[in-house]
């Protein structure tokens, strides 16, 4: 997932943050002097994370508010008539300090949190949202931008100041600067109201994550599981204090491997009973009445805005444009990915059979059963795999392809502050050797951190004094983590996850815009520069270059990597029907067009899947209560952007096929000056078009996917 700033406020809506000092850490020093107020003296200036405090956010973060306003008031009230420098430029260039601190403020809060920051996060956020409102409700502020819009045929701009001033004008449309008074009051409280509830939602989430521990004390229960998830799980409890057991989480290095290989089913259900239960146990971090909350709020201001439901007002600035293109292209997939699960489910429940046990297989069963009808079918164990996967041979493989596809280089850097001890950072250079910016990467689970992957920023490309600033963008991640003494091992999904994200950083490092405003491509379109990396994962010409053996160096044997690819399409029937679910009920709350006072909305998500006939044995990946992309924002009624983009995305390496050689310079070049490069200072699927030709079409993503 991929973490991008906002329009004039950078980074606002972003994932609130924490720094990487403890409270006790505080100074008293009075000669000390804040950080963020000077500027960073560092290795090509990133922020001095090891001498940023708590208590350093808010007065930078208020000194940031203070000094935008000032230089939004100056804009709105000049007597010189508005132009497109002294207005939109102005704008789209005011409020650096604050965008600064917010980078470090709303990333470390992702990456590493703490109760301090939480609260801190909470306590700001009003003020976020007061802020923002005062700049898109200042009525002298858009009467100058709108008389820019008006008259900008007389204007001779370039192509991307044209689209820098439509997409200010717009926003600030959709800002409600066109309301009435008494509406843009009601907006305000709405604004002020959804923030603050999409971060309870976040924490909410973090701690009932956290909270949960399965905790086993007898060696026999953990048949099945491999050597280096019970080393894991015996580290874990060794840490808690609980030497001699073992104990497995709720984050996915931990319960996805547990569901997968665990022999003791009635485990398998409590841990995943665990995790569909996050969010729903009635207790101080339940997210039940946060859900009703925000999709009743958000349905009011969707009206506020003259907009049927949510999904017409999130979608009107998006590729899929409507709601009614987002279900086709859903039910398109959905029909042969339900199909396809029902073959799958035969198998498994003939299997489940097999030893001995009766009666349905149920959702704490698919991965396991799953596993070993894969096992039967190709005779492939992913704990074969994993010897080949080591973490660092990886991401040295992706650099690979990088520098195949591209010619830039990456190299580490070993003295530069970073956003946490457990962090690297590269330099990437372009293939003339100038600098393009650093890449920090994180790879591993810990209680400060929210779960998932996702690809963030502590600055954002833009140019200052006729010079490009470079990004400098960080890769989180969650794999598994490894015992001490031994390499990182990952799994084939985290191989292709940090593919994944590298894709995201690739097209935050290439960004050349001139224009904060015109950075932004549409959020059905972001998923594409990420997912068509995937595709290079495990091609086995990329293969050959990083799936060495961890203890011998020995590449990947043919047989191995012949299984894997028969393999490769197996078990797409549950992982695109989860996802789709997701997908459906992510679109169905936000096309409501009135929420219930009692609104259930346990209730209304077994409608949802009931009325679809989903598979009892497939619950959504992400259920209402910990569905965090949606109801903590960023993907709200967005979902579906995923398997949008991967429409995209399969059509795009479609491209490279057609020429014979996946690292086509040619088409690697048009990818790159097209789709990574410029931002949005086009339409999204014109940028496509001039990449690839023509449209595309689903053919390519449901052949991948196995399902045609």
């Amino acid at each position: 997932m991929k973490m991008k700033k906002t329009l004039i406020i950078m980074g606002l809506t972003a994932m609130m943050g924490a720094c990487n000092l403890p409270a006790e850490q505080k100074t008293t020093d009075s000669v000390r002097k804040n950080p963020f107020l000077t500027e960073f003296n560092t290795p090509f200036g990133v922020p001095p994370f090891e001498e940023i405090i708590i208590d350093d956010y808010k007065p930078a973060i208020l000194q940031g508010i203070d000094e935008q306003k000032s230089e939004i008031e100056a804009i709105a009230n000049q007597t010189a008539a508005p132009d497109f420098e002294n207005t939109v430029v102005a704008l789209d260039q005011s409020g650096r300090l604050l965008s600064q601190v917010n980078a470090v403020f709303f990333g470390q809060n992702s990456a590493d949190t703490s109760d301090e920051m939480q609260g801190l996060s909470k306590e700001l956020s009003p003020v976020f949202s007061a802020h923002m409102d005062d700049i898109m409700l200042n009525p002298a502020l858009f009467a100058r931008i709108k008389k820019v819009y008006d008259n900008q045929k007389e204007l001779n701009l370039n192509k991307e100041k044209t689209k820098l001033l439509e997409e200010t004008y717009k926003a600030f449309v959709r800002g409600g600067a066109n309301l009435p008074a008494d509406k843009q009051a009601r907006l305000r409280e709405l604004n002020s109201e959804i923030a603050l509830l999409e971060i309870t939602f976040g924490q909410n989430m973090l701690k009932e994550t956290n909270d949960f521990r399965l905790i086993i004390e007898n060696k026999g229960d953990l048949a099945g599981l491999p050597e280096n998830l019970i080393a894991v799980g015996a580290e874990v409890a060794k840490t808690a204090g609980k030497e001699g057991q073992w104990i497995f989480t709720l984050h996915n290095p931990s319960i996805m491997p547990f569901l997968q290989f665990s022999a003791k089913r009635e485990l398998r259900e409590q841990i995943f009973t665990g995790y569909l239960m996050r969010g729903n146990n009635n207790n101080g971090a339940d997210n039940k009445e946060v859900v009703r909350k925000l999709v009743t709020l958000r349905s009011e201001k969707a009206k506020l805005m003259g907009f049927e439901d949510f999904a017409a007002f999130a979608l009107d600035d998006r590729m899929a444009k409507t709601a009614r293109n987002v279900y086709q292209l859903l039910d398109e997939v959905w029909t042969p990915a339900l199909l396809k699960a029902k073959e799958e489910l035969v198998d498994l429940q003939a299997m489940m059979k097999e030893d001995g046990i009766s009666g349905d297989l149920k959702s704490w069963d698919w991965r396991y059963y799953n596993e070993k009808v894969m096992k039967a079918k190709f005779d492939l164990d992913e704990n074969e795999v994993r010897p080949y996967l080591r973490l660092e041979k990886v991401y040295e493989g992706m650099f690979y392809v990088a520098n195949r596809l591209y010619g830039i280089t990456f190299t580490e850097i070993k003295t530069i502050p970073k956003p946490h001890a457990d962090a690297i950072a590269f330099e990437c250079k372009d293939r003339d050797g100038t600098h393009l910016g650093v890449l920090y990467m994180d790879f591993f689970p810990r209680a400060s951190k929210r779960g998932g992957a996702w690809c963030g920023g502590y600055r954002d490309q833009t140019y200052k004094d006729g010079k490009r600033v470079a990004p400098v963008v960080t890769v989180v991640c969650n794999f598994s983590k490894p015992a001490a003494g031994q390499p990182a091992l990952l799994s084939v999904d985290e191989a292709e996850t940090m593919f994944h994200e590298f894709g995201h950083a690739l097209h935050s490092l290439f960004g050349d815009v001139h224009y904060y405003g015109v950075a932004n491509v549409p959020r059905d379109f972001v998923e594409l520069p990420s997912q068509v990396m995937e595709h290079w994962a495990f091609e086995p010409e990329v293969l050959k270059v990083y799936a060495k053996h961890y203890q011998t160096g020995a590449d990947m044997p043919a047989p191995l990597l012949e299984k894997l690819d028969k393999a490769g399409k197996f078990g797409q029937g549950f992982a695109t029907a989860e996802y789709v679910q997701a997908s459906y009920l992510d679109m169905d709350y936000h096309i409501l067009k009135e929420i219930p006072t009692h609104f259930d909305i346990l209730k209304f998500e077994d409608e949802a899947m009931n009325k679809r006939n989903a598979l009892s044995q497939i619950p959504p990946r992400y259920r209402s209560t910990y569905f965090n992309h949606t109801m903590g924002g960023g993907y709200t009624a967005g979902y579906y952007s995923y398997m949008w983009a991967e429409v995209l995305d399969a059509d795009a390496f479609e491209a490279f096929k057609e020429t014979g050689n996946i690292f086509d310079p040619t088409t690697a070049g048009k990818f790159r000056d097209y789709i990574l490069t410029p931002g949005c200072i086009e339409d999204a699927m014109d940028m496509y078009v001039k990449f690839r030709g023509k449209k595309p079409d689903t053919t390519p993503l449901l052949i991948n996917r196995g399902l045609k």
